[in-house]
C-alpha cells in the first residue's frame, strides 16, 4: 500500500486490517510527511501480532519519495492499494501495468452537498453545523470531504449568512498549545499549500464569487489565536465563498484546504444534478431536503461512488461493513466492505461432485472419441430438447436422440 500524510494512523490501519484478515502480510510506503508517525503505529500494531502469536513481520513499512513508491509497485507484490492524488494515481498505474500488477486506485475527489429550498429553519440551523464541520474539520484536509456547496435559490441568503457569521468567529491555531480554544489546526506542507489555495480563491473571485470570511493572508491575524502568532505560515484562515461559478478553476479542482465553496444557487433537481454531474472527480456526496424521498431521490442521480442522505456524506465510511471508493477521476475498485476484503483474496472457482457415489460426469456414447458419426446430431437433439418450442419440436429432439444413440 502507498498512502497519504492526511490521516497517518487510519491511513496505515484501513489496508493492514483488511490484508492481515484476508491472509495476507503487508508492505506499507508512508508519506514523506508523515513517516515519523510509524515509529508510534508501528510499535503497537507490533504489540498486537505478539500478542496473537503471528509473525512480527507480517507488516512492513518502508520511507522515501517517488522512487521508493515505483520500486514498490514493480517489486512483485500481488496487488497494490494507492491513495493519493489522480497525477501520481495515474503514474502508479502506468507502472503497475508493466507487470500487470491490479490496483486500487483512491484519488480523492470533490463531494458535492446539496440542499434542497424545502428545508425548514430549525434544519436548516443542523445543517449549517455539520457543513462547518464537514469543511473545516482537519482544515479541509479530507479525501471525503464537502467541497461543492449547491443551495437552493430561496434558502440561498439565509444559509451564506449562517455559514458566514459562525466561521468569522472560528479560532486557528496549534492544537497542541491551546486545545479548548482552537477550532481549526494547521495545513500540511505550509506556503506550498497556501500558494495553491490563494490561487484557487483569487481566480474564483475575478470570475465573480463573493468572499463572506477569510480569502486572503491578511484576514488570518483576526482568526489567530496568541500562542501561534509566530506560527503564521502553517496556517491559512477559514475561507467561505459564495456565489461561485461553474466556471471557476475551484469547481474542477480539488481543494482539501479550509474552504467553502458555495456555488451559484439553483432552481430544479434536474438543474443541479446536470451541474454536479458535470465534474471528473465522483467520490463521494451527500443531499439534503425536508422531504427524505426527495433527499434520496437526489443522491441515487449524483455520479459517485458513495452517498448519503440528510447526512454528510463521510458518514459512508463510519459503517466498515461498506465498501469505500469512487468513480471517475477518483479512482476505481474499493476498500473496505465484503468486497475489500474478496479484492484481497486470490478468487478461484471450483466444480465437485456433490453426490459422487450416485451421479457423476460420463461423456454419452454417441458423443465418445473416436466418432461414430452421430455426436452432432445427439448433440442437436439435446439442445432442442431442452430450447426448442412447442411439442412437435421436443418430440422431433427425442427422436435424433434416440437414433444417435442407438446408432
Amino acid at each position: 500500500a502507498i498512502v497519504p500524510w492526511n490521516y497517518p494512523f487510519h491511513n496505515v490501519l484501513n489496508p493492514t486490517s483488511a490484508a492481515l484478515t484476508a491472509g495476507n502480510a503487508i508492505i506499507i510506503k508512508v508519506s514523506e510527511y508523515a513517516s515519523w508517525s510509524t515509529r508510534y503505529i508501528g510499535q503497537g500494531l507490533k504489540q498486537c501480532l505478539a500478542a496473537v502469536g503471528a509473525p512480527l513481520d507480517l507488516i512492513q513499512f518502508i520511507y522515501g519519495y517517488a522512487d521508493t513508491g515505483a520500486a514498490l509497485v514493480s517489486s512483485g507484490v500481488e496487488k497494490l492499494i494507492f491513495v493519493g492524488s489522480p497525477q501520481v494515481g495515474a503514474k502508479v498505474m502506468e507502472t503497475a501495468s508493466k507487470t500487470l500488477t491490479p490496483v486500487v486506485l483512491e484519488l480523492g475527489g470533490k463531494d458535492p452537498f446539496v440542499i434542497c429550498d424545502d428545508i425548514l429553519p430549525a434544519e436548516l440551523e443542523r445543517i449549517v453545523q455539520v457543513s462547518l464541520r464537514g469543511v473545516f474539520q482537519s482544515m479541509g484536509q479530507n479525501c471525503a470531504g464537502p467541497e461543492r456547496f449547491y443551495v437552493g435559490n430561496k434558502i440561498y441568503d439565509s444559509f451564506c449568512t449562517k455559514v458566514a457569521q459562525v466561521a468569522n468567529k472560528l479560532i486557528v491555531g496549534a492544537s497542541n498549545l491551546e486545545p479548548a480554544k482552537i477550532d481549526c489546526g494547521a495545513i500540511t506542507m505550509g506556503t506550498v499549500s497556501i500558494e495553491r489555495l490563494q490561487a484557487l480563491v483569487d481566480d474564483a473571485v475575478d470570475k465573480g464569487a463573493k468572499v463572506l470570511c477569510g480569502g486572503s493572508m491578511q484576514t488570518l491575524e483576526k482568526h489567530l489565536s496568541p500562542s501561534s502568532k509566530q506560527q503564521k505560515g502553517s496556517f491559512y484562515p477559514p475561507t467561505i465563498l459564495a456565489h461561485v461559478p461553474d466556471t471557476a478553476r475551484i469547481a474542477k479542482e480539488e481543494i482539501f484546504g479550509p474552504i467553502m465553496c458555495i456555488f451559484t444557487p439553483f432552481d430544479s433537481d434536474d438543474q443541479v444534478i446536470q451541474r454536479i454531474n458535470d465534474c471528473p472527480f465522483a467520490l463521494s456526496s451527500c443531499a439534503f431536503a425536508q422531504d427524505p424521498k426527495r433527499a434520496r431521490d437526489l443522491a441515487n442521480r449524483l455520479d459517485a461512488g458513495m452517498s448519503s442522505v440528510n447526512d454528510l456524506e463521510g458518514t459512508t465510511y463510519l459503517s466498515q461493513s461498506l465498501p469505500f471508493g469512487g468513480l471517475k477521476e477518483s479512482g476505481f475498485d474499493r476498500f473496505a466492505g465484503p468486497e475489500g476484503l474478496r479484492g484481497l483474496c486470490a478468487l478461484r472457482s471450483v466444480c465437485e461432485d456433490k453426490f459422487p457415489k450416485f451421479l457423476r460426469t460420463a461423456i454419452p456414447s454417441p458423443m465418445q472419441y473416436p466418432s461414430k458419426g452421430m455426436s452432432h446430431i445427439f448433440a442437436q437433439g439435446i439442445v432442442e430438447l431442452f430450447y426448442g418450442f412447442g411439442l412437435r419440436s421436443k418430440v422431433h429432439a427425442l427422436s435424433n436422440i434416440i437414433k444417435a444413440a442407438t446408432a
